[in-house]
C-alpha cells in the first residue's frame, strides 16, 4: 500500500471513527505527512517498510531542525497512534514505533516573589473604600493559604471558621482545612463583619467574596485586582493569582516546614508536584551564593 493510500486510510478513521475535532485532525495529519516527506526524501523506506532505527533517526533529526521537545514528543504521539491503525488493519506486521521515547522537557521553575515584594504586594489595597477591604483580604487569604484563585472564589462564607483561625478549602481531590495568619485573620474579620454586608445583593448570597454588583467575584475579576496591585506596586514581575500560591509554598519550606504539610495544604495529590519547590528553593540559595561570595 502506497504512503498516500496509508494516510487516506487513516484520514477517514479519524474523521469517521474518532470523530476527531479539526484540530486533532488537523494535527495529527501534519505529523504524518512530515514522515512521509523525511522517508522519501533521506530513505528508501515506506510506512510499510520503515524500521524502528529509521523511525528513531527521524525523531533525532527533527531535533537538528530546530524543532522543540514538545513538538518532537507531539510528533511521536502522532507517529505511534499512526503506526498502531496501521498494526490493526496488518498493513505492518510489527508496530516500528512502539520504542520511541519522547525527551522530557526541561521543567521550568515557577516564579516567586520575594517576602519583600508580598509586602509590598498586600499594601496595597487602601482601606478607604469597600473595595479596599475585600480586596485586603482576597491578598491576605490567598497568602496565607496558597489555595487557588478558582478555590478563592468558590469560598462561601460558611466555608470561614475566624475564631478557629482557618478555612476549609474543596479542592480538586478532597476537602482540606488551612489555618490562617493573624494579619488575615484580623482583614477576613472585618472584611466579613463590615463591609461583605453593604457589598452583597442579596442576604442570602452564600459567596465569601463578591463584586461591585454584589455577587461571587469570578477568575476574570480577580486577575484585575492583581494586576491592577502589582501596578502600584511597581513589581518588575508578571504577578498571576498563581504566584502567590509558589510564593506562599516557597517561604514555609524555606523557613523549615516539611513537604509533606505543604502538600496537604496545596491539596497536591502527589509529592512529585511539591518537590518542585525544594528545587526553587536550592536554586535561590545557589544564586544567593554565587552572587555574595566573593570567591564565588
Amino acid at each position: 500500500m502506497t504512503n498516500a493510500q496509508c494516510i487516506e486510510k487513516y484520514e477517514n478513521y479519524l474523521v469517521n471513527d474518532k470523530k476527531a475535532s479539526d484540530n486533532t485532525l488537523s494535527s495529527y495529519l501534519r505529523d504524518i505527512r512530515q514522515l512521509r516527506d523525511y522517508l522519501e526524501s533521506h530513505t528508501d523506506e515506506s510506512f510499510e517498510t520503515a524500521s524502528p532505527d529509521e523511525l528513531s533517526e527521524y525523531t533525532a533529526w527533527m531535533k537538528t531542525q530546530g524543532k522543540s521537545v514538545p513538538t518532537i514528543s507531539r510528533s511521536i504521539a502522532s507517529i505511534k497512534n499512526f503506526y498502531k491503525f496501521l498494526l490493526s488493519l496488518g498493513i505492518v506486521e510489527e508496530n516500528p514505533a512502539v520504542g520511541l521515547v519522547p525527551e522530557k522537557a526541561a521543567q521550568k521553575l515557577p516564579q516567586i516573589l520575594t517576602g519583600k515584594e508580598v509586602e509590598l504586594l498586600l499594601e496595597q489595597p487602601e482601606c478607604t473604600d469597600l473595595k479596599g477591604y475585600r480586596d485586603r483580604a482576597m491578598l491576605e487569604l490567598l497568602y496565607a493559604t496558597g489555595i487557588r484563585v478558582s478555590e478563592l472564589i468558590a469560598l462561601n462564607v460558611s466555608d470561614i471558621n475566624i475564631s478557629a483561625g482557618i478555612i476549609r478549602c474543596r479542592g480538586h481531590e478532597k476537602e482540606r482545612i488551612i489555618p490562617l495568619y493573624p494579619a488575615a485573620i484580623r482583614a477576613l474579620a472585618e472584611y466579613v463583619e463590615f463591609i461583605r454586608p453593604q457589598m452583597i445583593a442579596s442576604s442570602d448570597e452564600p459567596s465569601l467574596f463578591v463584586n461591585v454588583s454584589g455577587e461571587r467575584m469570578s477568575r476574570q475579576g480577580f486577575w484585575k485586582i492583581i494586576k491592577t496591585y502589582q501596578a502600584k506596586a511597581k513589581i518588575d514581575k508578571t504577578i498571576t493569582p498563581h504566584t502567590l500560591r509558589h510564593s506562599f509554598a516557597a517561604h514555609l519550606l524555606e523557613n523549615g516546614a516539611d513537604l509533606r504539610s505543604i502538600q496537604e495544604m496545596l491539596g497536591h495529590a502527589d509529592i512529585s508536584s511539591t518537590q518542585v519547590y525544594s528545587q526553587l528553593v536550592k536554586k535561590q540559595l545557589k544564586d544567593v551564593y554565587n552572587k555574595a561570595h566573593p570567591r564565588a
